[in-house]
């Protein structure tokens, strides 16, 4: 029976398929290549100078001498600062994120225009806004749920080698960070910022799709050009106004405030970046950075101005660009 739950299965299934090297293969191999760098360089380094001699935990020393012979007190707390602060190592996957979601919004519209496979696809029973929805939620869901499944398994097996390492030179590690409740809540915290993502990045997500689904040629010009060049008449037209009538113009904020959620907005953590959302820097606590913190905040960030606006505003271009694909058919 075709349903819209299996047309649109068959959608996301399609693609996945045609841009797994991009959404799978790249994140792969990047965090391979993250375990083999890093795991590469902790192994020669403890082979050269051996283990630590002295621990620093939020900038305080906390012991002195071998971790061998650090009091069972301290190495709790080693472990629940390796098991909160693991997926770190996930970071650059996550860059990878960023571009990979960008450019693929930036062509899913313009790509079958341009190689004219469009008049293939309109020719099959599926209706322009399941097109669409489904490229939004490839771009929102799938190819994020892809890398935070890689960037935890990558960063879980630098872990344990590490604690694999520390065994090897008398320090077992395995069976305090094992029974840390961190190392099984941060890849769920994680997955449970997706809602949080996905709010930030729809009017990145719009902006890109609805140029991607008009643009006759070159659309990253369009994309980051016309937005860019916005910018630039604003702030020159801001520092006329203040030399010559010593008065700024009051919306030469908020056009730097829309560019940046326009181009910027499928960045992991842009959110942190808007004033109100982390007040006083990052919250730390006893071992660090309270993770626990960052997640409430990041959530909390959802019932702010930037974030309603930019999602209706997301919302809104990617009707536009459901619209548009309706009878923008030529390459």
């Amino acid at each position: 029976m075709n349903t819209p739950t299996n047309t649109m299965k068959w959608l996301l299934q399609r693609e996945y398929w045609e841009h797994k090297g991009a959404m799978f293969w790249l994140p792969l191999i990047v965090g391979a290549l993250v375990v083999l760098l890093i795991g590469g360089a902790l192994a020669y380094g403890v082979a050269q100078h051996g283990l630590a001699t002295r621990v620093t935990i939020n900038g305080h020393v906390v012991h002195t001498g071998t971790l061998a012979a650090a009091a069972d007190e301290i190495r709790p707390a080693i472990g629940k600062v390796a098991s909160g602060m693991y997926l770190g190592a996930a970071a650059p996957l996550f860059g990878i994120l960023t571009f990979v979601v960008f450019f693929y919004c930036l062509g899913a519209l313009y790509d079958e225009r341009r190689d004219r496979s469009i008049l293939f696809w309109k020719s099959l029973p599926v209706s322009d806004p399941m097109t669409v929805l489904s490229k939004v939620l490839t771009a929102l869901c799938v190819a994020p749920m892809i890398t935070i499944a890689l960037g935890a398994a990558a960063s879980l097996v630098l872990l344990l080698f590490g604690c694999a390492v520390m065994a090897a030179y008398g320090v077992n590690m395995f069976g305090v960070v094992l029974s840390t409740p961190e190392l099984y809540l941060a890849p769920l915290r994680l997955l449970a910022l997706l809602p949080v993502y996905i709010v930030w990045a729809l009017p990145t997500i719009g902006w890109l799709l609805l140029v991607s689904s008009w643009a006759r040629t070159k659309p990253f010009l369009w994309a980051v050009g016309a937005p860019l060049v916005t910018l630039m008449l604003v702030s020159w037209m801001n520092a006329v106004m203040e030399r010559v009538a010593g008065t700024p113009l009051g919306f030469a904020h908020t056009v730097s405030g829309m560019v940046a959620r326009m181009l910027g907005g499928v960045v992991p953590g842009i959110w942190f970046t808007f004033p109100g959302v982390v007040s006083g820097g990052m919250p730390r606590g006893p071992e660090g950075v309270d993770v626990g913190a960052l997640f409430a905040q990041s959530w909390m960030s959802l019932g702010t101005v930037d974030a309603l606006l930019g999602a209706l505003a997301g919302a809104a271009m990617i009707y536009g660009a459901m619209r548009m694909r309706r009878w923008r058919d030529e390459g």
